[in-house]
């Protein structure tokens, strides 16, 4: 069974968290919510609160089979500050794992050099990204190992996305179906 790490950090975006979350278990893939510390109680940018399976400094690389930021300022900046999550990022990408960002969350992927050319996110974030290969025409791109989207309302296609990417297009294709997610 593929196992993906979706880290936590204060000001994560809810939206895309819990739509990742649901999207990726509903097809059968072991899904990790981590904390960046021991307080597993993770507040996000509107204030919910999401109760983390474990702390990230308990997860490897050979744990996982992708990890996945969601979005949200706050949360974002956290986990491009934060050297375990920096670590596995360039980790994962040296060993070609798939990596998934959401929102603001491809500035966390730049700060760790593992951004490729071709990626979204939220609109005015790429201003924060140190080269160019932003396409706002996309709800999600995919570039070599590396999965990005947009923003909240694109947080059930991309999260199907991630579905395809580990399980394949027949299992997507059910949950879209079961999903009425006619818009990816």
């Amino acid at each position: 069974m593929a196992v993906v790490l979706v880290p936590l950090a204060t000001g994560f975006e809810e939206i895309e968290a819990v739509s990742i979350i649901d999207v990726v278990r509903r097809s059968g893939i072991r899904v990790i919510v981590a904390s960046l510390d021991d307080d597993f109680e993770v507040r996000g940018a509107n204030g919910i609160t999401i109760k983390a399976d474990l702390s990230i400094k308990n997860i490897s690389v050979d744990d996982i089979d992708m990890v996945v930021l969601p979005g949200g300022w706050g949360g974002t900046k956290l986990l491009a500050e934060d050297a375990k999550v920096q670590s596995l990022l360039k980790e994962m990408d040296q060993k070609g794992k798939h990596i998934g960002a959401i929102c603001a969350a491809p500035f966390a992927l730049d700060k760790a050099g593992v951004l490729k050319e071709k990626f979204t996110c939220y609109p005015s974030v790429e201003e924060e990204i140190s080269h160019n290969g932003y396409d706002a025409t996309q709800k999600v791109i995919s570039d070599k190992n590396i999965l990005t989207s947009r923003g909240p309302a694109t947080a059930i296609c991309f999260g199907l996305e991630i579905v395809n990417l580990l399980v394949g297009e027949e299992k997507k294709a059910a949950l879209k179906e079961g999903l009425l997610a006619d818009f990816c």
